[in-house]
C-alpha cells in the first residue's frame, strides 16, 4: 500500500485547496444570506452563490469527482479521499459545489451501474448535469430498517406497471424542491427467499399518490446540506414496469453496491471535519484565558488536542487502506474494512468534536460555531447506512470465521 499523491491527485488536490480558500470557505456567508432569502429553507440549490461556485468547479475540472466512470473525472477511491476530505472542511457548500452532495452521488452511483439505458438518459444524465436533484427512500417507521429485510412498502405489478403503498421517512433529498427522482426500496415479492423480496424503483416526484408530508430534523436542524429529510406517503402510486432498477428481487443486492462507496465518502468528508475541529480546538485554546493563562496551557486540554491528531491519523490511515483495498480487490473483497470504517469514524470525529465544544464553552453548543451542527450530523452518521451495531456483529462474525479457519 502507497498513499503518496500520485500525479492526477496532487494536481486536483493542489486545485482544489485553492478553490475552497479563495471561493468556497469565503462565499459561505453568502450562501447563508442567500439561504435565507428563499421562501423554502431546504432549497440550497437555488442560491445564486452555488451556481456561480458550481459552474467554477466545472471550469476547474472537479465536477463529478466522486464518480470513476463515464460522466466523471476518472479518479479511483484512493485518489478521491483527499478530496472528499478537504470538501468536508465546508460541508454545506463544497460537495454541493462540485456535485458531490448525498444522496445524489449514491443516486448516481447506482444508475450508471444498474440503470437501463432509457433510465440513465432520463435521470442519470440530469443528475451528473447538475440540473435536477434526487432522494433516496428506504427507511420506514413502523419497522426497523436496519434489517433491509424488514421493510414493507408493497411494489405490486400490475399489468405493464407497478402500484406502490406504505410510508417512508428520513428519505434524504425529499424537502429539496429541485429533487424530481426518488430511487423507493419496497417489497415485491413477499414469499420470495429473505434477500430475494426487495426491488429498487424509480418513482417521479411529481407521480400522483406520492406526498411529501414533512420534512424530520436532526437534532433540530434541517440538514439543509443534503436536501433534507422527509416522510412520504404513497398511495396507490402506479409506475411503468421499466423503472425496475436492475432486475424484480435484486433490491437487496443494489443496495449493499451502493452502500459500500456511500459509507467511505460519509467517512472520507468527515475527516474534513475533524480536521476543522482540531483546528477550532487550537486557535480557541490559544487565545482564551482562564486563571490566569491560555487554556492551551492547561494539561487536560494537551491531552484533548494530543489524542485528536492521534485518533484522527489512525482514522485516516484506516479509510485510505479501505479504499486501495475497494480499487485492488473490489467492495465485496473490502466488505470488513468498510464496515470498520464506518463504525471508527463517526465515534471518533464525534470525540474530537465533542473537545472541541467543550473548549469553546458555551459558545461550542450555540450557532455561532460550526461545531454544534457538526456534531449532530456526526452522530446521526453512527445510525445513517447501518447503525454500528449492526455492522459490530457483521464484523465479529466475519471475524470469528477468519479465526476458526486459521485454526483448521
Amino acid at each position: 500500500m502507497d498513499f503518496r499523491y500520485d500525479d492526477v491527485t496532487r494536481r486536483h488536490h493542489e486545485t482544489l485547496v485553492a478553490f475552497l480558500n479563495e471561493s468556497i470557505i469565503p462565499a459561505e456567508g453568502v450562501f447563508k444570506a442567500q439561504l435565507g432569502e428563499l421562501d423554502n429553507p431546504w432549497a440550497w440549490s437555488r442560491t445564486p452563490i452555488l451556481g456561480q461556485l458550481k459552474q467554477k468547479a466545472r471550469d476547474l475540472n472537479l465536477w463529478n469527482a466522486f464518480l470513476p466512470g463515464e460522466g466523471g473525472i476518472g479518479l479511483t477511491n484512493l485518489q478521491y479521499a483527499p478530496l472528499a476530505e478537504l470538501t468536508g472542511r465546508s460541508m454545506h457548500l463544497a460537495p454541493a459545489a462540485l456535485n458531490c452532495s448525498a444522496p445524489d452521488t449514491g443516486n448516481m452511483e447506482v444508475l450508471n451501474e444498474f440503470g437501463t439505458p432509457a433510465q440513465k438518459e432520463q435521470w442519470l444524465t440530469p443528475l451528473l448535469a447538475g440540473e435536477i436533484r434526487s432522494g433516496f427512500a428506504m427507511t420506514e417507521p413502523a419497522v426497523a430498517s436496519s434489517d433491509a429485510t424488514n421493510i414493507q412498502l408493497s411494489i405490486t405489478a400490475d399489468g405493464d406497471h407497478y402500484i406502490l403503498n406504505g410510508t417512508k421517512w428520513w428519505t434524504t433529498g425529499a424537502m429539496n424542491p429541485d429533487c424530481a427522482i426518488f430511487i423507493v426500496m419496497g417489497k415485491t415479492d413477499p414469499d420470495a427467499s429473505r434477500h430475494s423480496q426487495q426491488s429498487q424503483i424509480l418513482v417521479p416526484r411529481d407521480t400522483p399518490g406520492l406526498t411529501v408530508k414533512r420534512g424530520t430534523t436532526v437534532f433540530g436542524y434541517s440538514d439543509q446540506a443534503h436536501g433534507g429529510h422527509g416522510v412520504l406517503d404513497f398511495v396507490d402510486v402506479r409506475v411503468p414496469a421499466e423503472n425496475i432498477i436492475g432486475t424484480p428481487g435484486a433490491g437487496f443486492a443494489i443496495a449493499q453496491a451502493r452502500l459500500g462507496p456511500g459509507r467511505i465518502h460519509h467517512c472520507m468528508r468527515s475527516i474534513g471535519v475533524a480536521e476543522t475541529a482540531i483546528e477550532m480546538m487550537c486557535e480557541r485554546a490559544s487565545e482564551r484565558v482562564a486563571f490566569g493563562r491560555p487554556i492551551a496551557d492547561q494539561g487536560v486540554v494537551r491531552s484533548w488536542i494530543a489524542q485528536s491528531r492521534v485518533r484522527l491519523e489512525q482514522l485516516r490511515l484506516l479509510v485510505l487502506k479501505t479504499a486501495w483495498l475497494m480499487d485492488t480487490v473490489g467492495n465485496k473483497g473490502a466488505h470488513s474494512e468498510i464496515q470498520a470504517i464506518k463504525i471508527a469514524t463517526p465515534r471518533t470525529v464525534e470525540w474530537i468534536l465533542d473537545k472541541a465544544i467543550q473548549t469553546h464553552g458555551g459558545g461550542g453548543v450555540s450557532d455561532d460555531f460550526p461545531l454544534a451542527e457538526a456534531f449532530a450530523g456526526m452522530r446521526t452518521l453512527r445510525l445513517a447506512d447501518g447503525p454500528d451495531e449492526v455492522h459490530e456483529a457483521s464484523l465479529a462474525k466475519a471475524e470469528l470465521k477468519r479465526q476458526a479457519q486459521s485454526r483448521t
